[in-house]
């Protein structure tokens, strides 16, 4: 998120600094450790600056400090028990990972159990920050990996927010109150949560969860129509990152490790049956481009012509040969799965495109069978070859009228 989007600027009069005071920021602003020291060690023996002052800009020198990312006066304000507020925030936003260690040390160190915290203790009127945004959210926000594992180590949490129909007291005050704020700190918190490294950190299964939570966002989406444009924007950004982790399979088993994932099952091994639980969740949750995939495609299509190597690479006239053959052969391969399912010829009917050549032989050789039935072939036949059989069959006449013909009783077998 851009600072912009969740940042309310201050309204409060700056006072007036004194000459003392524009030196000590003067110095701090030049990085210059020694003679800020003296200011504060001469401060505290005579308090004639406040150390916590501000500059026009409203800037204090913690924040002149984080802002010059330098680590050794952020060190020395602090030690000199400089108020840090929302220093911590603001050194996330700025990506400064030394000294938010610094600042969590010392709010660690400072903090009483039940009190707020100290970026939380600021008033609306002079917070940078709103209320939302805690340093995880903005740490997610900014999708600074280092600073997220930082703040998943010390217990920091970020809950999933309440459903957009949710009617509990927090709520509707919260929505009676200011009802943008109130919109606008789910989309931060879904923001957050649609972080790739947070994901990554946070989750057992990183692609279940991007999964998920893009369907959450396609579904807010139509809810919130006036934030539409940004729930789908999270909604690509589950979709790309689920999708990126396929690049990062190495090899074909762990591509079929992940494509057959089942937190319910037991681990795949290579070797078992692909049932491609987590392809088939991906196609039901609409993540085209997980599907789309050029790994996932090449998989597919492994699978598909499993049994006929070398098909993809030969030429038209020697595919459609190939088609031929196995589908004159269908009867040959159907009964060698009946009788004896596990022979190599009965396994090979288990092939998916073994069996789907045999089911469109099969099909097309029964509509022939039924064309053949209605033009009574055997009518035609007798025409062209004598009418010897089609007489013997009139002269003896049956109360349940004339016997199958061959072409019925191949209907019939085909049929049972």
């Amino acid at each position: 998120m851009m600072e912009e989007e969740n940042v309310v600027r201050p309204h409060q009069e700056i006072a007036a600094l004194s000459l003392e005071e524009k030196k000590y920021l003067l110095a701090v602003e030049r990085g210059d450790v020694a003679s800020t020291r003296r200011i504060l060690e001469k401060a505290e023996a005579e308090g004639h600056i406040n150390i916590n002052c501000v500059d026009p800009l409203g800037r204090s020198a913690l924040l002149m400090a984080i802002d010059n990312e330098n680590l050794e006066m952020v060190e020395l304000l602090i030690n000199h028990r400089m108020d840090t507020k929302d220093a911590l925030l603001h050194a996330i936003s700025e990506e400064f990972v030394e000294a938010v260690e610094v600042l969590l040390d010392h709010e660690d160190s400072s903090h009483k159990n039940g009190d707020p915290h100290s970026w939380e203790a600021l008033p609306p009127d002079t917070a940078t920050f709103t209320p939302d945004i805690s340093p995880l959210i903005l740490a997610a926000h900014r999708d600074n990996y280092e600073i997220i594992k930082i703040l998943l180590d010390r217990g920091a949490t970020l809950p999933m927010p309440h459903d957009v129909r949710c009617g509990c007291d927090d709520c509707v005050t919260s929505r009676q109150e200011d009802s943008l704020r109130h919109s606008r700190s789910r989309i931060n918190a879904y923001r957050a949560l649609a972080s790739p490294s947070l994901v990554a950190l946070s989750s057992k299964d990183p692609i279940l969860t991007a999964f998920e939570l893009s369907w959450e966002l396609r579904r807010l989406s139509f809810l919130e129509h006036e934030f539409k444009n940004e729930y789908q924007e999270l909604r690509r950004q589950c979709q790309d990152f689920a999708t990126a982790l396929l690049d990062h399979t190495r090899s074909s088993h762990e591509l079929e490790v992940l494509l057959n994932h089942d937190p319910t099952g037991p681990a795949f091994e290579h070797g078992d049956r692909m049932h491609l639980n987590r392809l088939k969740l991906a196609v039901k949750l609409r993540q085209k481009k997980f599907v789309s995939h050029p790994n996932v495609q090449q998989l597919l299509a492994s699978i598909w012509y499993e049994g006929l190597p070398g098909f993809r690479r030969k030429n038209m006239a020697l595919q459609a040969l190939e088609i031929v053959r196995i589908g004159i052969l269908f009867p040959v391969f159907s009964f060698s799965y009946i009788l004896a399912p596990h022979s190599p010829i009965g396994q090979t009917m288990r092939k998916p495109f073994i069996k789907f050549i045999c089911h469109s032989a099969s099909y097309f050789t029964f509509l022939f069978l039924l064309m053949l039935a209605s033009q009574r072939i055997e009518t035609v036949i007798g025409g062209v070859w004598g009418v010897s059989e089609v007489s013997e069959h009139d002269e003896v006449p049956t109360k349940r009228g004339a016997s199958p013909t061959l072409i019925e009783w191949l209907i019939l077998a085909w049929v049972s």
